[in-house]
């Protein structure tokens, strides 16, 4: 089994540590890690693995190896390559940011929904480091060469909200260690179907990507088949067929709000990739129906955003706390909403 880890997708900065991992077959014979590995991993020269074990980005059962060593039937491997997308340079594009703070060693950005976080497959421009690119010289690129330049985490494309972007080495060592240790306090607001029964509580599991769709992450018993994942969430408002909760991120793993709500039955608004963009509570025809397609046409997209920001300053070491309004599209499907709860009641 090869899990190639190969974008950055909403939240999982604890990803920037593993980009590939390889559970090894009962049946495989005894061959060396380095030639067992050219021919798992993509793009993965003789010497570029051998340079990786060198470095100690590989490990074997999480304890660190050597290109002589002869890989063994349920060995674990896991690897952590820079590996750009492509061999080009980040191209730098004029785009707006939404700069809610800066100073020299690090800036909080409000992005918006839309904008892709980084370059990858499928979209090598328009995404918030071409921004980053233009506006800023010199951002650190130690974890993965030019193509994430001050990047320590991310959120999914059609997710908005709170970034930090760090502007030093230093910075970027000292957050990203903050993300790690699950130290940085993370807030999202989430329109769900449904009411919770209990209006707060907590959301474990191990997440993973599925088997049936492998853009899709879902949440298992067993830790071998995914990473722990825990989300605190409270209920603010019930609206009879759809809620507004608070989601708090004890971990930062791949859609980790997004297939732990529908893992409890309540798909956020919208999100299509996870079965919200289907009427789930409710009547499916008549003027209802009507009502929730112009609920889905104000916010095109799951309605996830990223409210608010907490993390220790790497040089001050004070606590820095960062607050966002919600979105007009997001607000304006939960307004539509509240009015028509708000009919239902006289």
């Amino acid at each position: 089994m090869t899990e190639h880890i190969d974008d950055f997708s909403e939240e999982e900065e604890d990803d920037l540590y593993e980009h590939h991992r390889v559970v090894v077959d009962k049946g495989q014979s005894l061959v060396r890690i380095d030639r067992f590995l050219m021919d798992r991993l993509p793009n993965a020269t003789r010497t570029k693995i051998q340079a990786a074990i060198d470095a100690e980005s590989v490990r074997v059962n999480g304890k660190l190896t050597k290109a002589s060593y002869r890989i063994k039937p349920d060995d674990v491997i896991t690897v952590s390559l820079p590996h750009p997308p492509r061999d080009t340079e980040v191209l730098p594009e004029n785009i707006p940011i939404n700069i809610v703070f800066e100073d020299d060693d690090l800036l909080v950005l409000n992005k918006p929904a839309g904008m892709v976080v980084h370059p990858a497959h499928g979209n090598w421009d328009g995404t918030l480091v071409n921004a980053l690119v233009y506006h800023f010289q010199n951002l650190p690129t130690s974890r993965n060469g030019v193509i994430r330049p001050g990047l320590v985490h991310r959120i999914d494309k059609d997710t908005s909200g709170l970034m930090v972007i760090a502007k030093t080495e230093f910075a970027m060592t000292h957050l990203a260690r903050q993300f790690y240790e699950h130290t940085i306090e993370r807030t999202y607001q989430a329109l769900v179907w449904g009411v919770p029964k209990a209006s707060e509580g907590t959301i474990t599991g191990y997440i993973g990507r599925s088997v049936k769709d492998r853009k899709v992450q879902t949440i298992y018993d067993d830790e071998t088949k995914g990473k722990w994942s825990v989300t605190h969430y409270k209920v603010l408002e019930t609206l009879q067929f759809v809620s507004l909760i608070q989601c708090n991120l004890e971990t930062g793993r791949t859609h980790q709000i997004r297939a732990h709500m529908r893992h409890i039955g309540h798909p956020l608004f919208n999100d299509a990739m996870y079965g919200g963009d289907r009427i789930l509570r409710g009547s499916v025809n008549g003027s209802f129906k009507a009502f929730v397609e112009n609920a889905f046409a104000l916010v095109p997209r799951q309605a996830l955003h990223a409210k608010s920001l907490g993390f220790t300053h790497p040089k001050t070491r004070e606590w820095m706390q960062f607050d966002s309004d919600l979105p007009a599209d997001f607000t304006a499907a939960l307004e539509k909403w509240r009015k028509l709860y708000a009919s239902a009641q006289h």
